[in-house]
């Protein structure tokens, strides 16, 4: 116990220490995210935030796994590296989307074949359970992949990926514990305390941006978590007191806000004849400010919606996987369809005062 809780300790001050540093950094060298009609800020900020994280969970990680448990975390750590090393590449000068994203493949890659982090069973969704292992390969390094990039997809309003990433990590870093795999709740808690410190320099005003760098490592750390939180139960058994009936519908539940979100933008540009990596502001966040909310207010909602459908996910898991699946993206479905129009109304009105 004490190891989890100082390896939250750890990042949390490493990464408060090391923040303002990077801030003076970037306002020297003049590394900014700067305003445009696709940003949410009206001023240029630094955006190397992740560097901080980044720094913060390796050291923790490192400094308080005992060795005995360390086990494939030499792996896990690896990929860590690769997404660090494309992130800060992309924020300092913007990449290719084509090779960032083979190197999120390798990261991927490195996951699933190296420290496998692999999906193998569908807990009889559609009536399947185990799969096969080329299915649990592409399955696996697909789901990687898809969570990297919702996570790089809603960063953007002050606050909202550092708290959706708290908010995941607390939690499942908190049954990891409760399982005894305390090697993945250090992992957990350690990006929790770097998240929480780097959240004291990104509420509104922001002084600085987790940029790439931060997003892409914590999308990668939420697909660890999730694949593993999923993957357990099947060592778990059915009589502990910590087994989810429909664990990959409440994983699901845990991360709705970037992977409904993503599916939901990527959707609505292909059926406008757009390739679905062209950015836009019809993000959810897009609509909470268009609707008059500020960075902050949007997130607070954001964090408590998804909160709910946490709770929601946990209690009602006796129905199945499908079921739950089905409700879950159903109510989402309901609940962004009202926000639109209530978004499309404001600005209409908007329009028609000025």
């Amino acid at each position: 116990m004490y190891d989890v809780i100082l390896s939250f300790i750890t990042a949390f001050a490493l990464t408060f220490l090391a923040i303002p540093s990077i801030i003076n950094v970037a306002v020297k060298k003049r590394l900014y995210d700067e305003p445009g009609e696709r940003r949410s800020h009206t001023i240029s900020t630094p955006s190397l935030g992740g560097i901080g994280i980044f720094a913060g969970m390796i050291f923790s990680i490192i400094m308080w796994t005992p060795f005995n448990y360390f086990g494939d975390l030499q792996y896990i750590l690896c990929a860590f590296i690769i997404m660090f090393l494309i992130g800060a590449k992309d924020d300092i000068d913007p990449m290719n989307p084509g090779r960032k994203f083979l190197g999120q493949i390798f990261a991927a890659g490195i996951l699933v074949f190296k420290a496998n982090v692999k999906l193998t069973s569908l807990y009889g969704i559609f009536g399947i359970y185990a799969i096969p292992e080329f299915v649990s390969i592409t399955l696996s390094i697909f789901t990687i992949l898809v969570i990297i990039n919702a996570f790089n997809l809603i960063d953007g309003i002050n606050g909202l990926s550092g708290s959706i990433g708290t908010l995941i990590s607390i939690l499942l870093g908190t049954w990891f514990f409760l399982i005894d795999r305390v090697e993945i709740a250090i992992v957990a808690f350690s990006m929790a305390g770097a998240l929480i410190a780097f959240l004291k320099y990104n509420v509104s005003p922001a002084k600085i941006f987790m940029g790439d760098t931060g997003s892409l490592l914590l999308g990668l750390v939420s697909s660890i978590l999730a694949i593993q939180f999923i993957e357990l139960h099947q060592d778990l058994g059915k009589d502990s007191s910590y087994y989810i009936k429909s664990a990959p519908a409440v994983a699901i539940g845990i991360l709705i806000l970037p992977l409904f979100d993503t599916l939901r933008v990527f959707t609505m540009r292909a059926i406008r004849g757009r390739s679905p990596f062209q950015p836009d502001r019809n993000h959810i966040h897009h609509l909470l400010i268009d609707s008059g909310l500020t960075h902050m207010q949007a997130t607070a909602v954001l964090i408590v919606v998804n909160v709910l459908f946490i709770l929601m996910a946990v209690n009602l898991q006796g129905i199945g996987n499908l079921y739950l699946l089905l409700l879950i993206f159903g109510i989402a479905i309901l609940l962004t369809s009202l926000l639109f129009i209530y978004a499309r109304q404001q600005r209409i009105k908007r329009k028609l005062s000025s």
